[in-house]
């Protein structure tokens, strides 16, 4: 068997400074502290909790919004753990997921004849339909920043939504198509688990579909040098 390359860069995602993370007033917005001394406001685009990333104190790292009449002027993109950088902007998952599917090296589901992104199915959403073989394949991304000793974590906040796709695609697979949540880690984990303390209803759910044979694939990923690279995926402990 070919050995898997387990430094590929999948998408590059460069930043302008750094600084130091202030407060948090709500869930979208950020107060950093520049290496200038300039306070300003960044975007937060993840829905979780974050809490042992988002500290007072914590180093960020945050760049340009593209758009320049927005009101807040930057993003933020990562934030520091342990000497790495974690990636906290969910808005790069979706790129990050096409970029490990569209190579057969290191994707759970080799190659595939068609790849399609956001396709409706049923009352959602779903990230990616794939066609392999005139199967079709549900496929919804979910990002991890939570690690406890060796174990990934997920979700770290409450997501009906995110149970909303779990039973989405049970009903997919119950119905004669394939389907998978693919986990994005950012973490240096080495195994992943469903985070039952924060939300049993989501837990239980995945522990469900895992029975009724949905794929589960945690994918470990490193953010170094302006790069997510693919590290390797890992075990799943139900």
């Amino acid at each position: 068997m070919k050995a898997i390359n387990h430094n590929i860069k999948l998408l590059k995602i460069k930043t302008d400074e750094s600084g130091i993370f202030l407060e948090r007033p709500n869930r979208f917005l950020g107060r950093v502290k520049l290496r200038n001394n300039k306070i300003v406001y960044a975007h937060i685009h993840d829905p979780g909790r974050l809490k042992e990333l988002l500290f007072h104190g914590n180093k960020v790292f945050v760049r340009h919004a593209t758009n320049e009449k927005r009101k807040t002027k930057w993003d933020l993109i990562a934030a520091s753990s342990g000497g790495r950088r974690i990636l906290v902007n969910s808005s790069f998952h979706r790129s990050i997921a096409e970029a490990i599917i569209k190579n057969p090296s290191i994707s759970p589901f080799r190659a595939v004849d068609e790849i399609r992104a956001e396709v409706k199915n049923g009352d959602s959403k779903i990230d990616f339909l794939l066609v392999k073989n005139g199967k079709k394949i549900w496929v919804e991304v979910k990002g991890c920043t939570l690690i406890k000793g060796e174990t990934a974590l997920f979700p770290d906040a409450p997501t009906l939504r995110g149970r909303k796709h779990l039973l989405n695609l049970i009903a997919s697979k119950k119905r004669g198509d394939e389907s998978a949540v693919l986990f994005l880690l950012f973490v240096d984990a080495k195994q992943f688990s469903p985070n039952t303390e924060t939300d049993p209803l989501f837990s239980d759910t995945l522990i469900y579909a895992h029975k009724e044979r949905v794929k589960i694939y945690p994918v470990v990923l490193d953010y170094s040098n302006h790069y997510i690279r693919f590290k390797n995926r890992i075990p799943v402990l139900l």
